[in-house]
């Protein structure tokens, strides 16, 4: 049962790696794995004594900090359910979020969070805020009941509780919620230890936000997961100016990122190259297609294999991956083999696609959500035929390595950020003078693609580029407001009257440049 839950995982480490570095705060100081396990229970006690019962959901929104990996790994220690949440909300955005995940309560820093406050207020969710004073103390919620703390020891963790909630984009609604089970999470993390073979000798330092599965499972949980250690830089975000003094502060061997930081580490290295880089095992590019010629580049500078992977929030992070030289050759713009799970390119009628016929990419396993949280259309297309459906074109080749095509979904993959332009559109649709509106994905250098969009002012109304900017600004957390907005007369439209993103896509940017829309363009 143990190796079934992720606190069990993280249970064996602090027993069998107590002593090794768990989490260092970069330049402040260190926690060892029995630390942090000591930490995560007392923490787990006093929410206990504040009242969190099994399968609350409990929203968090910090930085990468210390405290947030504490709480998060002390809600689940709970049998409750962490929900975080991205800080750059606006307070509408925290609102829906807390709202769908049905949030009991919401934890932040000390300084608090003004939009999220704001929300919670309006929903009447209690808001407690958590600190560590010191390594050497424990974590300090402002609602802490000292005096009569719940032991945690009388708490037993299952495979089947909701241990992780978080949210993905849709493309004909709202974001949808994803429920990940102590199971999940803990066959995820064995399956990425397991390929990229880490080990309690392995060290990263944290660039990606670990409210998102990517810098959480791939990061954080696995590196926990093989008693390896994890930096988080002080600034509780990356930063380009301190990435390589810390790699080498800490002996890192590896790190993981999406192509827009490998991206802005490279031009870094350009620009300002360092006296001398760690000898690193293996960087590990997901969340967003990887260019050929940035993988070379990576691997030039940097003097190590350049791993490309392909993950999603519903299969708890990983599910395909190039392995490491000593187990196979890594190709680029290629994603990998399958990992730890059940994987076959399907049409659309279910049959198995012959090696090297391109179809939808699917998968099953004990990694992968049991479903959406209350809603049955949208698990009713996306689990048919015994496996979980992707969305995402692809084929197999002849050595089982999965090469994407292309998107069904119309997600805007904003350099790993996945985007619902439904959502935008809603947004758009709100302001007053606006009466049509679409928001669609455009090739981008830096980011893979960028959201621009189209509107159509109300009859005889003038509205400026700059105003609708102000007005997502407000509404919207900053990598979702449009970079461009075309203002038109009309928007064109199939013969049957229907606006299609592609073909709106295809007028405007016909206008502007000869960029070429990707085939399965949002």
């Amino acid at each position: 049962m143990e190796s079934m839950t992720l606190t069990g995982l993280l249970k064996k480490t602090a027993s069998t790696f107590p002593d090794r570095r768990a989490i260092s705060v970069a330049g402040k100081f260190d926690l060892i794995h029995g630390q942090l396990n000591e930490l995560v229970d007392h923490a787990a006690s006093q929410l206990l004594a504040a009242g969190v019962g099994p399968g609350d959901a409990i929203a968090l929104t910090f930085p990468n900090t210390v405290e947030f990996v504490i709480v998060l790994l002390a809600v689940i220690r709970c049998r409750a359910t962490a929900v975080p949440l991205n800080s750059a909300y606006t307070s509408e955005e925290f609102e829906f979020y807390m709202f769908d995940s049905e949030s009991k309560l919401l934890l932040t820093p000390l300084e608090g969070n003004k939009s999220a406050q704001a929300a919670a207020s309006k929903l009447n969710i209690p808001h407690v805020t958590a600190t560590l004073p010191s390594p050497y103390s424990k974590i300090i919620l402002s609602s802490s009941k000292t005096s009569s703390l719940e032991p945690v020891e009388r708490i037993s963790n299952d495979p089947d509780d909701i241990a992780l909630f978080l949210h993905t984009s849709g493309t004909t609604s709202r974001p949808k919620g994803v429920p990940l089970t102590q199971l999940n999470l803990a066959s995820s993390v064995k399956n990425i230890m397991s390929v990229y073979r880490l080990s309690e000798s392995d060290s990263t330092v944290i660039v990606l936000p670990l409210f998102h599965v990517h810098g959480l499972l791939a990061g954080l949980l696995s590196s926990l997961g093989a008693g390896a250690a994890v930096a988080l830089p002080a600034a509780g975000r990356f930063s380009a100016s301190t990435f390589w003094a810390d790699m080498n502060g800490y002996g890192a061997t590896w790190y993981t990122a999406v192509p827009t930081i490998h991206q802005i580490i490279l031009d870094r290295h350009l620009s300002k190259p360092e006296p001398s880089y760690p000898k690193l095992r293996f960087i590990r590019s997901c969340s967003a297609s990887l260019a050929p010629s940035i993988l070379e580049r990576l691997e030039e500078s940097f003097g190590a294999p350049v791993l490309e992977a392909y993950a999603m929030t519903e299969a708890s992070h990983l599910m395909a991956s190039n392995p490491l030289p000593e187990d196979g050759p890594h190709k680029p713009g290629c994603v990998g083999k399958p990992v730890g799970q059940d994987m076959a390119i399907l049409d659309e009628n279910g049959m198995v696609q012959k090696e090297g016929l391109p179809g939808e990419v699917c998968i099953r396993g004990p990694n992968v959500t049991k479903g959406y949280k209350k809603n049955p259309e949208a698990n009713k297309h996306a689990f048919k035929f015994g496996w979980f459906h992707t969305g995402d074109i692809g084929y197999l080749d002849s050595y089982g390595y999965l090469h994407l095509v292309g998107r069904i979904k119309e997600l805007i993959n904003r350099g790993g950020e996945k985007i619902s332009p439904i959502e935008v559109d809603a947004v758009l649709m709100a302001h007053p003078d606006v009466d049509q509106a679409v928001a669609f994905g455009v090739p981008d250098d830096k980011y893979g693609e960028e959201i621009n969009c189209a509107i159509v002012p109300k009859e005889g109304v003038k509205i400026t580029e700059g105003e609708v900017t102000e007005f997502c600004k407000k509404n919207l957390a900053s990598f979702k407001v449009p970079k461009k907005v075309f203002i038109a007369d009309n928007l064109p439209n199939t013969a049957s009257g229907k606006i299609q993103r592609r073909i709106v896509a295809e007028h405007f940017l016909a206008q502007v440049s000869t960029a070429k829309v990707p085939k399965f363009g949002a």
